[in-house]
């Protein structure tokens, strides 16, 4: 019975710590730390030519609201360069962005399809600024965003900076829009781990990195922006952070269409944790090692793993004492479990009746989440995950 004790209150501990426990903690050393040491400000007089480089296929539905959304943008005109690259696109993406050419847009386009790190290692060559921001061609960027990360630039340290990806909210979401409260809860902790000490990998909707610093990634990479970040932050770098430098997109069209989001990330989360592997030594790297393995590692591995085994735990020890015995812990934790499940069954049947009612909606795109981990491992170990894109349909 110890032993039983023992293993469920660590993996509870885990769950929680993985997606809640870290976020108080980092909040209350960020806390620690502006007590003794004071505020950095940006050098705003900082304002280096930048790429904003675009690796899309098939966006002729984006193509037009994206390069204008990009001219827009609050910083010299001058010192903006757009750069395309189409590989594989065959819905008229290319021959859309020729029409921009005389305003300076440079489109690359090869008609094999090579998935998006392919489009990245290829389009690299053509990129002669200092600083390349990377964004996705269905996302609409913040009109500040481009001003905001060359502000923290500034600083020789940072070598990488992550901006927000925001859920654009209808007034009526299904359980996928549920991704904008997560998204949100995000942002506030990767703000948290950039005031601590830096992000734990960067969001391919927008980020940005020092050009010099792009080595050519595998090109069976799947979490592109994962690796090219952490691997910036490897060579002694931070990645910085501002929520005001954003990307906004709609919700995924429903959970069906978001868990393909979420599968596709945890196999590329297996990946990364593998090839990142040296990132796992404390000793070599510090504080960002900490990070890494309570913001990242342990979601897309003990976290979910603990889940089937603390129910399976608490069922034994629950009957052990007795079920109608509500004056027994387990007995109480198991019954509450019972009722998470019901909730997230129950959104389940919203979800499929296009009815909304987000408190059931949060537990049923936690266990999603956490069943994309194991639908990821799966895919990863058998080498059925394609790096070419697979777009989830998102919400008009």
């Amino acid at each position: 019975m110890l032993a039983l004790k023992i293993i469920f209150w660590t993996l509870l501990f885990i769950v929680f710590y993985s997606y809640l426990g870290y976020g108080i903690l980092v909040f209350f050393l960020v806390k620690i730390k502006k007590a003794f040491s004071g505020k950095k400000q940006p050098n705003t007089d900082y304002e280096p030519e930048v790429t904003l480089f675009v690796a899309a296929y098939n966006e002729k539905d984006y193509v037009d609201v994206k390069v204008e959304n990009s001219f827009s943008l609050e910083y010299p005109k001058e010192k903006v360069h757009q750069v395309w690259v189409t590989d594989g696109s065959n819905d008229g993406t290319p021959d859309i962005l020729s029409k921009y050419s005389d305003r300076g847009v440079e489109v690359y386009h090869e008609d094999k399809r090579g998935g998006k790190i392919g489009a990245m290692n290829r389009g690299m060559q053509f990129v002669k600024t200092p600083i390349v921001i990377f964004s996705d061609g269905n996302t609409m960027l913040g009109k500040e965003s481009i001003r905001r990360i060359v502000n923290l630039f500034s600083d020789p340290k940072v070598g990488c900076v992550s901006g927000e990806k925001r859920i654009f909210n209808k007034e009526k979401d299904t359980a996928a829009g549920t991704e904008g409260i997560y998204w949100k809860y995000e942002s506030k902790v990767k703000k948290w781990d950039a005031e601590l000490y830096s992000v734990v990998g960067a969001a391919g909707e927008l980020f940005a990195i020092r050009t010099e610093l792009f080595e050519e990634v595998e090109k069976d990479t799947l979490l592109d922006d994962f690796i090219i970040s952490l691997r910036v932050a490897m060579k002694g770098y931070t990645i910085q952070y501002d929520p005001e430098a954003y990307a906004i997109e709609s919700a995924s069209a429903n959970v069906k269409e978001e868990l393909k989001r979420k599968i596709r990330i945890a196999a590329g989360g297996i990946q990364s944790i593998v090839r990142l592997s040296p990132l796992l030594n404390i000793f070599k790297y510090g504080i960002l090692s900490f990070q890494y393995v309570s913001h990242r590692v342990l979601r897309w591995t003990v976290a979910a793993w603990s889940l089937p085994i603390i129910f399976l735990v608490n069922l034994w020890l629950a009957s052990m004492e007795g079920w109608t015995n509500f004056g027994n812990l387990y007995t109480l934790l198991f019954y509450g479990q019972i009722l998470f499940y019901l909730m997230a069954l129950s959104g389940w049947f919203l979800e499929n009746k296009k009815i909304s009612i987000k408190i059931l909606f949060i537990p049923y795109y936690f266990l999603v989440m956490n069943y994309a981990v194991f639908a990821g491992l799966g895919r990863y170990w058998k080498g059925q995950q394609t790096v070419n894109w697979e777009r989830a349909k998102r919400g008009s």
